[in-house]
C-alpha cells in the first residue's frame, strides 16, 4: 500500500490550491480525481474566461449557516493574493463590473498556472482515478480503495465540490464521505441558477427570449440585487436572477423593478405635460423595448393617449413595473447551477484549518462545505482561501 503524507480527493480550484500550498511545506502530496482532465469546471467558468476572484470579497457576499465561519480563510488569503500569484505567473486579466476579474485571454491560463505551481511543489496527481472505499485504520491512517490500487495517507482532504454541472463528473461523494465519518450534511439544492415559467407564462413570454433589461429584483426576505434580467425560452435569468436564486425558496415570489434607474411616476407627469396625445405604448417605448411592452400591457391600454389615462391607470403602471411580482415554477437545477447551496455543516469543522473536529487528519474544502459565494468570482475565492487554510494545516 503506497503511503502518501496528504491524499486530496479532487483535481479542481480548492484541490489544487490546497495541493501546491502543502507540497511547498514539504508535504507528500497526492492528489486523486475521477476526470480525465484537472480542473474542468475552472475552464468552462466565465464564459471560458474564469472570473477568478473579485477586488472586493467582504465575507457578507457568501451564504452559509454559520456567517462567521468563512472570516478566518478570506482574511488570512485575501484576493489580492491570489491577484499576485496570476501576475506572478504573467497572465494578463481585466476588471468588468462590481469589482470582477477575468482572464483576457482563456481560462486555461488559471488550470496552467495551478498544474504549474502543483509541479513545483512536487506534487503528484493521478486522473481517471475512483475511490472504491475509504476507512480509517486504527492507526490512524486513512486508507483508501481506488480503481488504481490501495493508498493511505495520514491527511486526507475532500476537494470533490457540490452537485452542480453533473455533465462535468459532479457527483455526492463528498457527502457522503462527510456520512460516513459521522458529520453532519445540510439539505443541497442549486444556486446561481435560471428560474422555470409556469406553463402559462411561458407561452406568454417565450417570444421575448433574448432580451435583456436592467432590473432590480428582491427576494421574499428582503434582499436585493440590481443588475440585468435576460427573458428565456424557459423562463428569466442573467445576472440579477442568479443572485437572487441563492435566497429564494421554493413557492415563493420575487419582485421585480423593470425601471430601476427611474421614477415612473415622476416621468409619466412629464410626458404627459409634453406630449398629451402621444400613446403609452410609445411612451413606454422610449424605457423598455416595445416587445417587452406589447407582453406586459393590453392592446387597449397601450392604444390610449397618455391624457385618456385616468389615475388609477397610471398608478396601475407605475406598481406593474416598478414592482412586478412574479411567481416562477422553479429552477432549471443542478444541470445550469454555477454553485451548490447546503452541504457539509460548517459547525463540524475549524475555520482555521477546515478539519473535521470530530476526526482528525479529514478536511473539506471549497464548494463540498455549505458556503456559497455570490456570482462575480466569490466562489473561486472561497476555493483559494479554504484551500490555502488547509493547506496550511495538513
Amino acid at each position: 500500500m503506497k503511503h502518501h503524507d496528504v491524499i486530496i480527493i479532487g483535481a479542481g480550484a480548492a484541490g489544487l490550491m490546497c495541493a501546491a500550498t502543502a507540497g511547498y511545506r514539504g508535504r507528500d502530496v497526492l492528489v486523486l480525481d475521477n476526470a480525465k482532465q484537472a480542473g474542468r469546471k475552472i475552464l468552462i467558468s466565465g464564459g471560458g474566461r474564469c472570473n477568478f476572484t473579485n477586488l472586493k470579497v467582504e465575507p457578507a457576499n457568501f451564504i452559509c449557516g454559520n456567517p462567521h465561519f468563512v472570516k478566518s480563510a478570506l482574511a488570512r488569503y485575501p484576493s489580492q493574493q491570489f491577484i499576485e500569484l496570476v501576475e506572478r505567473h504573467g497572465i494578463e486579466y481585466h476588471e468588468r463590473d462590481h469589482g470582477q476579474l477575468f482572464c483576457n485571454d482563456s481560462a486555461k491560463d488559471i488550470v496552467t498556472m495551478l498544474l504549474t505551481e502543483c509541479d513545483w511543489a512536487g506534487v503528484s496527481i493521478q486522473l481517471r482515478t475512483d475511490i472504491l472505499s475509504v476507512r480509517k485504520s486504527e492507526a490512524g491512517r486513512f486508507e483508501l480503495n481506488t480503481s488504481n490500487g490501495e493508498l493511505s495517507c495520514d491527511a486526507l482532504v475532500v476537494a470533490t465540490g457540490g452537485l452542480s454541472m453533473p455533465k462535468l463528473g459532479a457527483t455526492p461523494y463528498g457527502y457522503q464521505l462527510a456520512e460516513q465519518f459521522g458529520l453532519n450534511v445540510l439539505p443541497t439544492h442549486a444556486g446561481l441558477v435560471p428560474f422555470t415559467w409556469h406553463s402559462d407564462d411561458k407561452i406568454r413570454f417565450e417570444p421575448l427570449s433574448g432580451i435583456a433589461v436592467p432590473s432590480r429584483i428582491t427576494a421574499k426576505n428582503g434582499t436585493h440585487f440590481s443588475e440585468a434580467l435576460l427573458f428565456t425560452h424557459r423562463g428569466l435569468s442573467g445576472p440579477a436572477i442568479l443572485q437572487i436564486s441563492n435566497y429564494w425558496q421554493a413557492g415563493e415570489t420575487i419582485e421585480i423593478n423593470l425601471l430601476p434607474n427611474m421614477d415612473l411616476a415622476q416621468a409619466l407627469e412629464q410626458q404627459l405635460a409634453a406630449h398629451p396625445k402621444q400613446s403609452l405604448r410609445n411612451t413606454l417605448s422610449q424605457w423598455l423595448p416595445k416587445r417587452l411592452v406589447e407582453v406586459l400591457f393590453d392592446e387597449a391600454l397601450l392604444n390610449k393617449a397618455l391624457n385618456q389615462l385616468v389615475h388609477a391607470e397610471r398608478a396601475k403602471l407605475v406598481d406593474d413595473l416598478h414592482c412586478w411580482t412574479v411567481l416562477m415554477n422553479g429552477t432549471e437545477g443542478y444541470r445550469t447551477a454555477e454553485v451548490t447551496l447546503g452541504g457539509v455543516d460548517t459547525h463540524e469543522l475549524s475555520s482555521k484549518t477546515m478539519e473535521a473536529s470530530k476526526v482528525a487528519g479529514l478536511y473539506f474544502i471549497g464548494e463540498v462545505m455549505d458556503v456559497s459565494g455570490w456570482l462575480g468570482g466569490f466562489n473561486f475565492q472561497w476555493a483559494w482561501a479554504s484551500g490555502v487554510a488547509a493547506g496550511q494545516a495538513v
